[in-house]
């Protein structure tokens, strides 16, 4: 029987230490992310450029989404200026994901190889992970700089756009070459943020790869490897299958941060006009945000940023509802079935002597 010392000490509870220490983590989280998101959803069903702005239902949504009247200038505005940055958003994140995913899968099967004895893989990894840990801003001003629409940006200076008469002289030409307006042009603009989207992004990728292909059981690869398995073979039955988890990770996070790209997108242009070419919704919201059009368009800006949420949470739960376990499914519906009927069995069977 156990002493009243010891009963004492079993209901000593320290589980009030653990909420002392996370609270300071959910006092910064409410003030910082949870009411400002609320506040967003607040705004979203509100009137806009007020003060106290009044409850007006879903007429900013109808705005954004639904074709408005011909004589409305402004809403059409706003809603033809919507669809085309979603538009953007998505070739933009497709344009990126496919040749970052392929990329990253493939490295990060080569660096894990064992059959692959290439010196000096741990520098080429930092190397390759190195551009995610730059700020997009400096990214965006670098590239603006090699690739500008200007007569002095870098392609444009070597292929001789900035020369003077005397050189043009010199050189035999009539005149200096045209600058490639790579920043203004449609695809050009677009294929640009591609490859700074995936030159960010794939050693990110990469690594993450990476730490699934190590937690697979190496026995798995040493008995396909005693069977006579290549490289491919090995690829497609033991690792793709076994990275399901993680390649599920990772098009979320990919599909989250791709619908809310902003600050290339934003940045990479000349002048004081954003590129409509690569804007993306998160531009929008800024736009709307910031007055583009006419008055303060808060509730504009809201409602943008809540239909941005519906869509990447019903992308979200596509991704999980095609990427789930079927099998732990079945079985897991044959349990219920097998309980149900044993109690069924049971209330209706009742007890035999």
């Amino acid at each position: 029987m156990a002493t009243a010392a010891q009963r004492r000490i079993k209901s000593v509870s320290y589980a009030k230490y653990g909420y002392i220490f996370i609270l300071p983590f959910f006092i910064v989280y409410f003030i910082f992310a949870l009411w400002p998101l609320l506040q967003t959803f607040v705004l979203a069903f509100c009137e806009n450029g007020t003060r106290e702005p009044a409850f007006i239902g879903l007429d900013n949504f109808k705005t954004i989404l639904a074709t408005p009247p011909e004589n409305d200038f402004k809403a059409m505005g706003i809603h033809e200026t919507f669809w085309r940055y979603f538009k953007n958003t998505l070739i933009i994140w497709v344009g990126n994901f496919i040749p970052q995913i392929a990329l990253s899968l493939l490295l990060a099967v080569w660096f894990t190889d064992l059959r692959v004895k290439m010196p000096g893989k741990g520098f080429f990894k930092v190397v390759m992970y190195m551009p995610n840990i730059i700020t997009a801003a400096s990214v965006a001003g670098l590239f603006l700089a090699l690739f500008g629409d200007s007569s002095y940006s870098v392609i444009n200076t070597l292929r001789g756009c900035a020369m003077t008469k005397e050189e043009i002289a010199a050189a035999g030409l009539t005149a200096a070459p045209e600058p490639w307006k790579v920043i203004t042009s449609v695809w050009g603009s677009r294929v640009l943020v591609m490859f700074i989207q995936v030159w960010m992004w794939f050693g990110n990728t990469m690594i993450m790869l990476m730490s699934g292909i190590q937690g697979i059981n190496e026995s798995l690869f040493e008995a396909a490897e005693i069977d006579g398995a290549n490289s491919t073979q090995t690829f497609w039955r033991i690792t793709f299958p076994l990275l399901k988890t993680i390649m599920v990770y990772t098009l979320l996070t990919s599909m989250i941060g791709g619908l809310q790209m902003f600050d290339i997108p934003f940045m990479l242009h000349t002048g004081n006009i954003i590129n409509e070419n690569i804007a993306t919704i998160a531009v929008f919201v800024y736009q709307m945000f910031h007055s583009n059009f006419a008055k303060p368009s808060f509730g504009y800006s809201g409602a943008a940023s809540v239909i941005l949420f519906v869509i990447t949470s019903i992308l979200g739960a596509l991704v999980f509802y095609v990427q789930r376990d079927k099998d732990a499914i079945a079985k897991k519906k044959q349990r219920k079935a097998a309980i149900k009927a044993a109690k069924a069995k049971a209330k209706g069977g009742g007890f035999s002597i």
